[in-house]
């Protein structure tokens, strides 16, 4: 078999056949996009089957499309963005400075982070904000094209493609739908890398339309040979042979096709016995056979293009043969003869299969030798330290001086673009250079500095071991704030927290001595760390470091360190009950232009979360969850990701969405099933046992408590006092009150010790009192709700003395009880706090109720009613009903507005405005489960079939619902 010069065996100028079901399949489609909605569409198939020309054939003739292109290579798996730069820097290059401009508008930084070759003389942000924004920015520019024309994004061999691409094409895709842009990918069905989630993720039924690409038919079959032998019309029997000889595969088809017209073979019948059987390792033999008779500059140059890949430039593939320019372009032209080597003048070969004949033919010590010369000819011509560093990784162990620093500056400048997974790849091949102590412990410092964000375990090796070898404060100082972070979204234990608190005491008694203004910093940063160890484990900790010079009094807020300390008072305050607005103002100082997030301000971002929570600033803290979720998103950082989850729904269950909490909870539930251990998962499910207690499902609730009745109980942790509490309320509804008040005295155990006296926090007093007025002991009850009402009117957070006033009125009885739950109803009237409102109106209900007042009753309880539909407490509503009943007001209101919960309510709303579920998730910043979750439970709710109905569904019920009452009135 011969390979020749007028029409390429392996070459793309044959004609498309037999795909118009594909073709077909790609129109409708094409149909959507054209609608204004993304989608991702998947040729999957084996190599040679002809995905890429099915796919180019498509888009040329669809011009309604912009296309841009990129093709993958097995080499360019550790490049950072290196299909999304393939992608857009020819686009970019060849507008104008005007359009371009205009195109970038706000996000230029972010974008051209990620399509620049080399590093830019801007300082280099943090990774965790680097990543967010080069993300954000990329599906700007996308958008802005789109809008000009529905745009094509083809990758092919996707199975290649390296991951900080792969990630925004799934962030992309997660996230616009409402874009006019198609994502083709094709993939060989052998190689698809099916076990990486972010892959699978972005080709899953749910998301993308796969098109299985088979091997041509008969009849196709028979469209070639007619192709190839012109007006002769090729009987059946040879299109049959020719099919059954090639599986109908067609490159195979066309290889020997090919090779039969130049041996004399006509389409008859006759001519049907001298077909032979091709497959791969036919056609890969004869690319073997023909290079053996090739010149030595042939085969060197054939190597040169296999080792350094598509389009180098002819003065590097001289380089790497030791030869000149001219003996290259001879050698090409020799090799285009072959037909190995594409005719338009490209220097590279006419389909992957000749690279991959070629690369089998080296023995490995051949490969890991001829990557290693590619590496350092790449070096010395000033090829891109990731080009270079692409080869050292395939070639295994390579010395020598230029070697390190070429993978420092390839992993540096993979952060740069926000490509984390990537730069540790590079680090890890240095640690494999001969490093003394000093440069090894920096180099693991980078390395775990990069895995924290995405692998917290292989963060804490890392650091844990560069501290050990680490004689730079500074560094020492930059590896603590690392390990900290780290240990707090590791899987497992965090008892390493006592040897990190000594190394951080270390350091603090070093620096305190000293009063520059590094040193200073230094010891600031220091404190921080230690403070927040104190709340995550105080049984670790040693005594409080000496608090740095120049600040006892009057903390400023201009530099990080300023900021770490206003906001750890600012905390600590708040645990203390001190006045809600002193600190109030010192958290605000603390978070005014709020720096993105990075390890060098941990736990700064921690102590103002917590403490916005526990103020019930909860819009601001929203503000902040949805901050750092956008910062983060499409990065990989699951375990972070999972914490701010969770404190999302903890905003939701402290603004009484009941159903929204436990759906956001649970979708964090379901997450760590595949990702192992939660950090906070005590937390995770105190949340859980909260909302579904607030629905009435015991059952669920014990199950779920049942997994920590016996792990953490010897820990003293933050923790560990939320979950004793929501245990308690557990046994209390179990019908156990005993259980539950010994519980509630353990939690006040661990809040003494820990000097959290604040309500806010740890109510486990006003929690008591329900206890002890089960258990018929009044007077402990009384003794109790006084004192949390003293705590509450000292730290005067307005839902803390809701609550406290509430439990006050009930535990006292005659007019002063009454008097103190109709001050509950007033104090939390303006708060978030609904479903502390509900349950306020509902004891200020029963009281009115039991004094015989039932038309001022009937108005309060109904009140509390439409609150406690409304954040789906299925209990608390139960008993409303049931007072609001014998207080002769109407009850029944079923399928009425009221009757959807706050959460079903917002979705339903911009649902029936038009909304799709991936736009309403984004807008609430919830998950897309969630959002199912309401609309479901809405359509249940209103008794309709779905979202054709909603608007009208919804309109009506409010209307009922006004009309109620009015009619209780």
């Amino acid at each position: 078999m011969t390979f020749g010069h007028s029409r390429d065996a392996c070459g793309d100028d044959w004609p498309l056949v037999g795909r118009e079901r594909e073709l077909a399949a790609l129109d409708a489609v094409a149909a959507e996009v054209l609608s204004g909605r993304s989608r991702v569409v998947q040729l999957e198939g084996a190599a040679g089957v002809g995905k890429s020309v099915l796919l180019s054939a498509w888009w040329e003739r669809n011009d309604q499309f912009r296309v841009l292109r990129a093709r993958c290579h097995p080499l360019e798996r550790e490049f950072a963005f290196g299909a999304v730069r393939q992608l857009f820097r020819p686009l970019l290059a060849a507008v104008s400075e005007t359009d371009r401009a205009r195109l970038l508008q706000g996000s230029a930084a972010a974008t051209l982070r990620a399509l620049a070759d080399v590093a830019g003389t801007e300082p280099l942000p943090e990774a965790a904000d680097v990543t967010a924004s080069t993300l954000q920015g990329l599906d700007t520019l996308v958008a802005r094209l789109s809008r000009r024309q529905p745009l094509l994004l083809a990758v092919d061999a996707l199975q290649w493609i390296d991951q900080p691409s792969l990630r925004w094409l799934v962030h992309f895709a997660g996230r616009s739908d409402s874009h006019p842009v198609l994502i083709a990918v094709t993939t060989r069905s052998a190689e698809v890398r099916r076990l990486d989630p972010l892959l699978a993720e972005l080709v899953r039924p749910a998301n993308c339309q796969t098109l299985v690409v088979e091997p041509l038919d008969t009849a196709g079959v028979a469209q070639l040979v007619r192709t190839l032998w012109g007006a002769e019309e090729p009987d059946d029997a040879f299109c049959a042979a020719a099919h059954a000889a090639t599986g109908g595969h067609p490159l195979f088809v066309r290889a020997l096709l090919h090779q039969a017209q130049r041996s004399g073979v006509r389409p008859t019948a006759s001519f049907r016995d001298r077909i032979p059987t091709v497959m791969l390792s036919t056609l890969a033999g004869e690319i073997s056979h023909r290079l053996c008779q090739a010149s030595g500059e042939v085969v060197g140059l054939v190597r040169a293009l296999a080792l350094l890949g598509d389009r180098k430039p002819p003065e590097l593939l001289a380089a790497y043969c030791g030869t000149g320019r001219a003996v290259v372009l001879s050698a090409a032209q020799d090799l285009r003869s072959l037909g190995l080597l594409r005719a338009d003048g490209d220097l590279r070969f006419t389909h992957p299969v000749v690279r991959d004949t070629v690369l089998g033919m080296l023995s490995p010590e051949e490969l890991g030798a001829g990557h290693a010369r590619a590496a350092q000819v790449s070096c010395l011509s000033g090829r891109p330290d990731e080009e270079v560093a692409a080869h050292l990784l395939a070639a295994g162990p390579v010395h020598g001086s230029w070697v390190l620093p070429v993978l420092r500056r390839a992993a540096g400048r993979a952060l740069h673009r926000g490509a984390p997974e990537t730069a540790v790849t590079y680090l890890r091949a240095a640690l494999h250079q001969p490093l003394d102590e000093a440069e090894r412990a920096r180099v693991l410092l980078e390395l775990g500095t990069a895995a924290s964000h995405y692998d917290a375990a292989l963060a804490i090796s890392c650091v844990t071991g560069a501290l050990e070898e680490l004689t730079d404060e500074t560094a020492r100082s930059d590896a603590l704030g690392v390990l900290a972070y780290s240990l707090l979204l590791s899987r497992g234990s965090r008892t390493d927290l006592s040897d990190v608190d000594r190394k951080i005491a270390a350091l603090c008694d070093r620096r305190t001595a000293d009063s520059g203004a590094a040193d200073r910093e230094l010891a600031l940063r220091m404190g921080a760390l230690r403070a927040w160890m104190e709340f995550e484990r105080p049984s670790v900790t040693g005594p409080a470091p000496p608090s740095a010079p120049g600040t006892d009094d009057a903390p400023a807020d201009r530099t990080a360190g300023e900021r770490q300390l206003l906001a750890i008072r600012a905390f600590r305050a708040l645990r203390a009950a001190l006045p809600a607005p002193h600190v109030a103002g010192l958290i605000e100082r603390a978070s005014v232009n709020l720096p993105a997030f990075s390890h060098d301000l941990f736990p700064l971002h921690y102590f103002v979360a917590q403490t916005l929570l526990y103020l019930d600033e909860l819009d601001t803290a929203d503000q902040l969850n949805r901050h750092l979720t956008r910062e983060i998103s499409g990065r990989g950082m699951e375990l972070l990701v999972s914490s701010l989850m969770l404190y999302q729904a903890g905003l939701a269950l402290r603004r009484g969405n009941v159903t929204e909490a436990l759906a956001t909870a649970d979708t964090a539930a379901d997450q760590a099933s595949s990702t192992g251990r939660l950090p906070y998962a005590l937390t995770l499910d105190t949340l859980r046992i909260d909302a579904l207690l607030a629905q009435g499902r015991t059952e669920a609730a014990e199950r779920i408590a049942g997994a920590h009745a016996v792990a953490g109980q010897a820990e003293v942790a933050w923790e560990r006092p939320r979950f004793l509490m929501s245990l308690a309320a557990l046994r209390i509804a179990q019908g156990n009150p005993r259980a539950g008040l010994s519980l509630l005295r353990e939690c006040g155990h661990h809040c003494e010790a820990t000097g959290t006296v604040s309500p806010a926090m740890a109510p486990w007093r006003s929690r008591s009192v329900v206890a002890h007025l089960a258990l018929g002991d009044t007077a402990s009850a009384r003794t109790l709700a006084e004192q949390e009402l003293d705590l509450a009117r000292r730290c005067r957070i307005p839902r803390a003395l809701g609550v406290a006033l509430r439990v006050t009125g009930l535990a006292t009885s005659g007019p002063r009880g009454l008097d103190l739950l109709a001050e509950a109803v007033d104090v939390l009237g303006p708060t978030p706090a609904r479903l502390e409102l509900a349950r306020a109106l509902d004891a200020f209900g029963a009281a009115l109720l039991q004094r015989d007042d039932k038309r001022g009753a009937r108005n309060v309880l109904r009140r509390g009613l439409d609150l406690a539909v409304g954040c789906g407490a299925t209990v608390l509503t139960a008993r409303l009903q049931e007072r609001l009943h014998l207080a002769g007001g109407r009850v029944g209101r079923a399928g009425g507005a009221g009757a959807l919960t706050a959460g079903e309510e917002r979705v339903g709303t911009l649902a029936a405005q038009g909304y799709s579920n991936k736009q309403i998730a984004e807008l609430l910043v919830v998950s897309l489960r969630t959002v199912e979750t309401h609309l479901t439970g809405a359509y249940r709710k209103l008794g309709i079939a779905g979202r054709p109905y909603l608007a009208a569904a919804m309109a009506a019920a409010d209307r009922s619902r006004r009309e109620s009452g009015t009619a209780d009135s």
